[in-house]
């Protein structure tokens, strides 16, 4: 069987792949330095005229977004920010003199804290290493589950209603439900391929469960993933037991600095005899998934993704 990783080990280990990444972006981002701080957003800009209208307007809000898929998140709910995260990626032109706080994985908490934010959002994927970052900072954070296509729909929803955007947030969630419709009829009745995930970081990788943000997107691609009855998204690989239940197709996820870890893996296939009796290798249905499209969490280009991912796990017939 797959050697199950330790809770410890694995969120360490997921930490470094998230700190590569967030580093690289960090290394390249400073570069721009920092923008001016943007003016907080409220729900009213009528002005109060008495004690009680003041006392009775809309409380006002102060969001930092310290990972760039809340960012875009939030630039499609229209609302406004007054700290983002560092990236070498696009942000939203809505947020360009925007204070930048820091790469996802260490925000500046004394820069956040300096915002006087009401409130600070990450993703639960950082939990375990932010959390208590967080708490020692004396900061409350809020952390959004983007760990499958549903649960980043639910979040969408909940700011949403926070933040009076229900209809945006209405119509983002519907435009996903009717790409997955499309998606649903283009796989009907078609052979389910079995599919390996491989996560990687330079120098070492891991196999992703259904429970990971790109095993989800197999997953709603009617593809089986070969790990089952796991509860974590990823564990340590074993090649013997990978070889055992030979994967029709191996989605290899490269992140944290891509083409090197694409080398990694092409000498790992090359020099490693046993890859050679895959049948995903045999048949050349072994991919490479480009990471702005794949992250570690759910972001804006989900139906990108899945119409990428479609003709790697349905190719088309001769």
């Amino acid at each position: 069987m797959l050697r199950r990783s330790g809770k410890l080990a694995a969120a360490a280990w997921i930490a470094l792949c998230l700190l590569v990444a967030a580093g690289c972006d960090n290394a390249q981002g400073l570069e721009g330095g920092a923008a001016t701080q943007a003016p907080a957003v409220t729900e009213s800009a009528a002005p109060s005229v008495s004690t009680q209208e003041a006392a009775e307007a809309p409380e006002e809000h102060r969001i930092v977004s310290t990972t760039v898929a809340i960012t875009q998140i939030m630039d499609l709910l229209e609302i406004d920010l007054i700290g983002i995260p560092k990236s070498v990626k696009t942000l939203p032109e809505r947020y360009d003199e925007v204070t930048k706080v820091g790469n996802p994985m260490s925000p500046d908490m004394e820069l956040v804290k300096s915002l006087k934010p009401t409130e600070v959002l990450s993703v639960t994927t950082l939990q375990y290493d932010l959390e208590p970052v967080f708490d020692n900072a004396g900061i409350d954070a809020t952390f959004l589950d983007l760990t499958s296509l549903e649960r980043m729909q639910a979040e969408i929803v909940k700011l949403g209603e926070k933040y009076g955007k229900q209809d945006k947030a209405a119509a983002i969630v519907s435009e996903y439900n009717a790409t997955l419709e499309k998606i649903r009829e283009a796989t009907e009745g078609k052979e389910k391929p079995k599919v390996l995930i491989l996560l990687g970081v330079p120098g070492s990788y891991l196999v992703a469960t259904e429970h990971s943000y790109i095993g989800d997107l197999v997953r709603l691609l009617g593809g089986v993933n070969i790990v089952q009855g796991e509860k974590v998204e990823f564990l340590a690989s074993n090649t013997e037991y990978l070889h055992q239940s030979n994967p029709d197709v191996i989605l290899r996820a490269a992140h944290g600095m891509p083409e090197e870890v694409v080398k990694m893996f092409d000498e790992e296939f090359k020099k490693n005899d046993i890859w050679h009796h895959f049948k995903a290798v045999q048949n050349d249905r072994v991919y490479d998934l480009p990471e702005p499209l794949f992250g570690t969490t759910g972001n804006l280009a989900v139906g990108e993704a899945l119409e990428a991912l479609l003709p790697m796990l349905y190719p088309d017939e001769p």
